[in-house]
C-alpha cells in the first residue's frame, strides 16, 4: 500500500503541476503579461510546485529530512538524471551569455545554503534571507532582460513559457485549472508523504534517503518533461535553463518557504555527503557554461550513470 500511495502521490503531483502551469500561462496570456515575466515566474514556480507542496507538507508534518532531502535530491537529479537524459537525446550546446548568470546564482545559492545549514538547522532568519535573495534574483533578472529583450538570457526565459503550448481558454476554465491544480498538488503531497514515510518505516530506511531519492525524482517529473521536450525540439538552451531555474527556485524559494513555516533540522548524512555532491555538480555546471563547450551524448551517459551510482550509494552505504 505504501508503494501505491507513493506512485499515486507522484501522479497527482505531476498532473496537478501541469494543470496549474497551463492555467496560469493561459491567465497571463489573457492579462497580456509578457512572455518574459511568464517564463521567469510562472514556469519557474510552476515546475517546482510539486517540490513546494511536498516540502511544506513534510515540514508541517515534522518530517524535516524529507523536506530538505526533497530539495537537495531534486537538484542533484536535475543535473545528473535530467541533464544526462537530455544530452543522450541530443548533444547540449549553449550560449554562455544566455545562462552564465543563472549558473552563477545556482552556485551562489548552494554555497549560501551550505553556510546556513552548517550548524545543523535551517531557521526562520535563514528562510527570510533565502526568500529575500530569491526576490532580488527575480528583480535583477527581469529588469536586466526587460532592458535587453533581444539578449540571449531573455530569449531563453521567453522560450520557456512558449515551450508549454498555451491554448486560449475562458475565465471559468482558467479558474478551474488553477484551483484544480492546487487541489491535486495538496492532495498529492499528502498521499506521497504517507507512502514515503511508510516505506521508510517498513524497510528501515531513513526518511532522508527516501526524500533524496524516491520523493526527489517523483517531484522532478515536470522539469523532466519540459527539458526532454525541449531537447527533442533541439532547444538546448531552454532545456538547461529550465534545470537551472528549478535549482534556484528549489533552494531559495522552497526551502525558504518551508523553513519559514517550520524550522528544519538537517540530517547528518546530508551534511557529510549530499551537500558536497550538490556543490560539485554546481561547479560542474559552471564549468560547462563558461567554457561554452558541447555536452556530448557519451558525457550525458556518464551523468546518467553517475545518478545510478548516487542511488546505489544512497541505499547501500547510507540507508539508515
Amino acid at each position: 500500500m505504501d508503494i501505491i500511495y507513493l506512485i499515486t502521490g507522484i501522479l497527482l503531483l505531476t498532473i496537478g503541476g501541469e494543470i496549474l502551469i497551463r492555467g496560469a500561462l493561459s491567465a497571463s496570456n489573457r492579462m497580456s503579461i509578457s512572455p518574459l515575466l511568464s517564463g521567469l515566474l510562472i514556469v519557474g514556480f510552476g515546475t517546482s510546485s510539486p517540490e513546494l507542496a511536498v516540502s511544506i507538507e513534510a515540514a508541517l508534518s515534522s518530517s524535516p529530512d524529507i523536506s530538505i532531502g526533497n530539495v537537495i535530491g531534486s537538484n542533484i537529479s536535475n543535473v545528473l538524471l535530467i541533464l544526462g537524459i537530455c544530452a543522450i537525446i541530443t548533444p547540449m550546446a549553449v550560449k554562455p551569455s544566455a545562462l552564465s548568470r543563472d549558473g552563477a546564482v545556482v552556485l551562489g545559492s548552494t554555497l549560501v545554503l551550505m553556510v546556513m545549514i552548517a550548524g545543523g538547522i535551517l531557521g526562520r532568519l535563514d528562510a527570510a534571507i533565502l526568500l529575500t535573495l530569491l526576490a532580488a534574483y527575480l528583480f535583477w533578472a527581469y529588469r536586466s532582460e526587460k532592458g535587453s529583450p533581444d539578449s540571449p538570457a531573455a530569449e531563453v526565459h521567453i522560450a520557456e513559457a512558449e515551450e508549454i503550448k498555451k491554448k486560449p481558454s475562458g475565465i471559468p476554465v482558467i479558474i478551474l485549472s488553477i484551483v484544480g491544480g492546487l487541489i491535486l498538488l495538496i492532495g498529492g503531497s499528502n498521499v506521497l508523504l504517507k507512502g514515503a514515510i511508510g516505506i521508510a518505516e517498513s524497510y528501515n530506511i531513513s526518511e532522508a534517503v527516501i526524500g533524496l531519492t524516491l520523493v526527489a525524482v517523483g517531484t522532478s517529473l515536470p522539469e523532466l518533461s519540459i527539458s526532454v521536450l525541449a531537447a527533442f525540439r533541439k532547444h538546448t538552451d531552454v532545456a538547461i535553463g529550465n534545470i537551472l531555474g528549478s535549482n534556484i527556485f528549489n533552494v531559495l524559494g522552497i526551502l525558504g518557504v518551508s523553513a519559514f513555516m517550520q524550522p528544519l533540522t538537517v540530517n547528518t548524512r546530508i551534511l557529510a555527503f549530499d551537500q558536497w555532491v550538490l556543490l560539485g555538480l554546481s561547479l560542474l555546471i559552471m564549468l560547462f557554461l563558461y567554457t561554452g563547450r558541447k555536452l556530448s551524448r557519451w558525457e550525458g551517459g556518464v551523468l546518467f550513470l553517475g545518478y545510478v551510482a548516487y542511488i546505489l550509494v544512497s541505499f547501500t552505504l547510507f540507508p539508515g
